[in-house]
């Protein structure tokens, strides 16, 4: 018998990862919200100086990935690598979770 909770969690990421490839390249070019305050306030610029972000040396930057010529698919395709990421990591913080506690049962 399928365990119910794991194809639940299976089609959430396959739902998630629809949404991030097809959605996320229609999302708002606007600046985020930390991002209009840095504007605002006037220290945006700042952290653009070379050398001075580690968003400068980021893997994909802007929501857009690299080497990709087609702007909505460069987006897309970020979007599905953030959530693969975000669910490994997540996958793997729950695997350690689960062996701490079989360790102390």
């Amino acid at each position: 018998m399928r365990n119910p909770l794991k194809s639940a969690i299976w089609i959430g990421v396959g739902i998630s990862l629809l949404l991030a490839a097809f959605i996320a390249p229609f999302a708002s070019s606007s600046p985020d919200g930390l991002e209009r305050i840095a504007k605002d306030h006037g220290f945006l610029g700042k952290s653009e100086a070379p050398g001075v972000s580690v968003w400068n040396h980021a893997p994909v930057k802007d929501y857009a990935m690299p080497g990709v010529k087609n702007e909505k698919v460069a987006t897309g395709a970020a979007g599905v690598a953030g959530a693969l990421g975000t669910f490994a990591a997540a996958y793997g913080f729950a695997r350690l979770a689960c062996r701490k506690n079989s360790d102390k049962a």
